[in-house]
């Protein structure tokens, strides 16, 4: 019988990644540089384009800069310490810094959740309503809609109970961050109850979020299918496609983490979902923006020009 050790009086806690692969850990830590250098190159490249082009100070580009500032902040949390263990022997996390990252990467990802909502109502409301946008998405309610996202997203975050299951002794965090689906494994108690709020808040903050989505995206594919020239259906699903295209990338790992939280996949699996969500998402972002947007590519190309003038 394991004694009933609080786990906090240890001090630290240990992040076992990758471990099971340690044939492959130089290769993972050169294959995770790179991303985490790409995705704050990108990220923060969109975050200082959308600042400096007037060009861009539209609703949609002010919420692009938030979802960017999203995904630097979500990386940074977990990713550093990532390269610090698989670099090193040292895998060992702080108690206090395990539930500062546990709360700061729920309460982003909630976050995330909320804004992926409201960048679909600002593109419903450029399709489906042009000559009333700049009324539907003034200034004011942009910022009242983006400080809303942030918001929801931490109280979200703060409403946890994972804090308080005990471990038991059990130090062993089988997985490269701290998020709540692991940490409710690693306890000892009963954790019924922690496993039921955690599918009805992943269900709140995750399948509504994406309903919400896909009802905007309803009205408008009905809009667009009205619409007589062919060449203003590609128009209006091009303005579309990047943010859909953003929205199948984050949701589809949410749901799988935390909707689910998974005793049947393996912790492999759960894993690599993880590092999905937490790394390649964020650093495709970027590209899914830059690649499929005129306004930004000319934006890019102003910022280039400017500097070699």
């Amino acid at each position: 019988m394991m004694e009933n050790i609080d786990y906090t009086s240890q001090g630290y806690l240990i992040l076992l990644d990758f471990s099971n692969w340690l044939h492959l850990e130089v290769v993972l830590f050169v294959v995770i540089l790179l991303f985490y250098v790409m995705t704050l190159r990108g990220n923060l490249f969109i975050i200082i384009l959308s600042h400096l082009d007037p060009h861009l100070h539209t609703p949609m580009y002010f919420f692009l800069s938030n979802l960017s500032l999203l995904d630097l902040y979500s990386t940074t949390i977990s990713v550093p310490q990532f390269l610090v263990n698989l670099w090193g022997s040292d895998k060992t996390i702080s108690f206090t810094g395990c539930m500062i990252q546990l709360y700061l990467f729920l309460a982003l990802g909630s976050t995330e959740c909320v804004l992926l909502v409201v960048m679909s109502y600002d593109r419903y409301a450029a399709v489906c309503k042009p000559l009333h946008y700049n009324v539907l998405m003034h200034p004011c309610f942009c910022h009242f809609l983006a400080v809303t996202s942030w918001v929801s997203g931490f109280t979200n975050s703060a409403s946890s109970l994972t804090v308080q299951l005990p471990l038991c002794g059990n130090n062993k965090v089988d997985n490269f961050l701290c998020e709540v689906p692991v940490m409710i494994k690693m306890s000892c108690a009963d954790t019924t109850f922690n496993v039921a709020m955690l599918s009805v808040v992943g269900t709140f903050y995750s399948l509504v979020p994406l309903s919400l989505v896909l009802v905007s995206y309803g009205f408008i594919v009905a809009t667009v299918l009205k619409i007589r020239s062919s060449e203003g259906k590609k128009k209006a699903f091009h303005t579309c496609g990047s943010h859909v295209i953003v929205v199948s990338l984050f949701y589809g790992p949410v749901i799988i983490m935390y909707v689910q939280p998974s005793a049947t996949n393996s912790q492999d699996k759960n894993k690599l979902v993880s590092l999905f969500y937490s790394l390649v998402t964020p650093m495709l972002n970027p590209f899914v923006y830059t690649l499929r947007n005129k306004d930004m590519k000319g934006a890019m190309r102003r910022f280039l020009i400017s500097l070699y003038h």
